[in-house]
This record gives C-alpha cells, structure tokens and sequence, in this order.
C-alpha cells in the first residue's frame, strides 16, 4: 500500500485483499479453521474486476500465494485460479537446495495450462548452498527464453 502510496484503511485494505486470514498456512487450511469458505468464482470474480478496470498504461499485479499448486478451496489450486485469469504469471523462487526442482515443476505446471511465464525471480535464500547466479543461470537454461533475475539477500529489485 506504501508503494501505492495509499494510506492502509481498513477499507483501503479491504478494497485490495479482501481475502485475508490469521494464519499463515494454505488459504483452504486458514479458511477452515476460521470457519469460513472460499469461493473460487468470487476471487476470479474479484481480479477479473480489476483486470478489467485497468488501461493499458498501468500495471496491474496479482499476488498469489506460496506455490502454484497451493491449494485455494477443496479442489481449486492457485494454478486453477491464474487459468481462469488468463494471465502471464511471474515465478518467485528461492535459492535454497531443491528450488531447481520445484522451480521447473511450477515451469512445467503453468505451462501445462497454457499460462505465459513472464520471467522468473530468483530470490536469494538464507542457506543458499551454490552463487545465486549460477542457480538462476540452470533455470535460465532449462526455461529457455524465460527471463530470468535474481535478487541478492537484503536488495530490492
């Protein structure tokens, strides 16, 4: 909101995340322990909005949560939901051990469903075991044509 340059109201917060819970787990997860539900056509709903009201001069970003195969409701993932926006996606990665894996399974998931990878970032983990460089050079490689840029512990980009 600071970027934005928006004073965070409650109901200028609201009027950006209105899905928001008080644990840090996977929104199904958060959802049911609040007793709450989330409706799938409501938050295609919501973004398709916003979409919508965006020229094209601006840029419009959705963030999504943890990993593209977080599941959203009881058989909704955020995959399902950047299908149905019929977005470009931006992949952010860790460097950590196992993120070449995951990094190229998420890849291989968004474009099973036709979805754009707009680039990749590749952030730097705390326990990062090889130079952030040479880990962003492999997924580089591997995505063909994918831009590919990495952030260094404490930049910004």
């Amino acid at each position: 909101m600071n970027a934005l340059g928006l004073e965070p109201t409650p109901e200028a917060v609201d009027a950006c995340s209105p899905f928001r819970f008080r644990e840090p787990l996977s929104p199904d997860m958060a959802a049911t322990r609040e007793n709450r539900g989330i409706s799938f056509d409501r938050l295609v709903g919501f973004c398709l909005e916003h979409i919508e009201k965006t020229n094209q001069n601006s840029v419009l970003f959705i963030e999504g949560v943890g990993g593209v195969m977080v599941p959203l409701t009881d058989d909704k993932t955020v995959l399902d939901w950047t299908a149905a926006l019929q977005i470009p996606a931006i992949l952010v990665v860790g460097s950590y051990l196992g993120t070449l894996s995951h990094t190229l399974t998420a890849a291989l998931a968004l474009r099973s469903r036709n979805i754009v990878i707009d680039r990749v970032i590749v952030s730097e983990s705390e326990e990062s075991p090889v130079p952030l460089a040479e880990t962003a050079d492999v997924i580089r490689r591997h995505l063909g044509g994918v831009v590919v840029t990495r952030v260094g512990r404490g930049e910004g980009l």
